[in-house]
């Protein structure tokens, strides 16, 4: 069955424009059929039409379900946007449907990029966890800059992957607790400044390889929150 998406569908038993064309024009569904919505909170909502109007569908709650999260703990992804904004879209899709809590676009002094349309990612962001059928939202910040998300980022275990040799990096396999809230700190195209990377280090981000492949900036990000999942899958 197709998910929607209404944020305040306990409230305002009311599907959003967008989900509403959706739902009455391009499904054809029509009074009396049932579907279903999250509302990105984990709360999966099991309705019936009951006026099909394309851009207010009006609908009646039948059920509803408290979907937990599939893994275990808070995972953050902190990383520089790329140049190619395309490729950052790509990105919020893909952990988005891989897992994650929280994404958080950074402003680092080599960033490529530096300012971001938030609105966009975050209805990519909507469309992946559909699609991959989670009832769970990423919560996406706006371009912060990376001294304030030092100080604002909460997890037990913080970890930057770095690529200069100037700091001893070790794999993140080893290092990596299963289950436990995790940051992973990702830099631009141009890398962190040294300056960045010796801020990272003082607010106790462990510093990492994520093996000898050269990766871009998007690749990076993924890799990280697809092996903290793999590792938790295994342990």
């Amino acid at each position: 069955m197709i998910r929607f998406y209404s944020p305040d569908i306990a409230e305002s038993p009311i599907l959003p424009e967008s989900d509403s064309a959706h739902c009455v024009r391009v499904l054809r569904m029509r009074e009396g059929d049932e579907l279903q919505a999250v509302d990105g909170r984990g709360m999966l909502y099991t309705l019936r039409l009951v006026d099909a109007h394309p851009k207010h569908a009006a609908v009646e709650i039948i059920g509803r379900e408290e979907q937990p999260l599939p893994w275990r703990q808070q995972i953050t992804i902190a990383v520089a946007p790329t140049k190619l904004m395309d490729r950052m879209e790509w990105l919020v899709e893909k952990l988005t449907e891989v897992g994650v809590n929280r994404i958080i676009p950074l402003r680092c002094r080599y960033s490529e990029r530096k300012e971001i349309k938030i609105d966009r990612l975050e209805k990519i962001a909507i469309s992946a966890m559909k699609q991959s059928l989670k009832a769970y939202l990423p919560e996406i910040w706006p371009m912060t800059p990376i001294k304030d998300a030092l100080a604002r980022i909460q997890a037990e275990q913080k970890f930057v992957a770095y690529c200069a040799d100037d700091v001893e990096r070790r794999l993140l396999a080893p290092l990596y607790r299963p289950g436990v809230d995790v940051a992973m700190l990702i830099g631009p195209e141009g890398d962190f400044s040294h300056e960045e990377v010796e801020a990272t280090l003082a607010a106790g981000y462990v510093p990492v390889s994520l093996g000898d492949n050269r990766l871009r900036t998007e690749t990076a990000a993924l890799y990280s929150c697809s092996a903290f999942h793999i590792i938790d899958d295994l342990n």
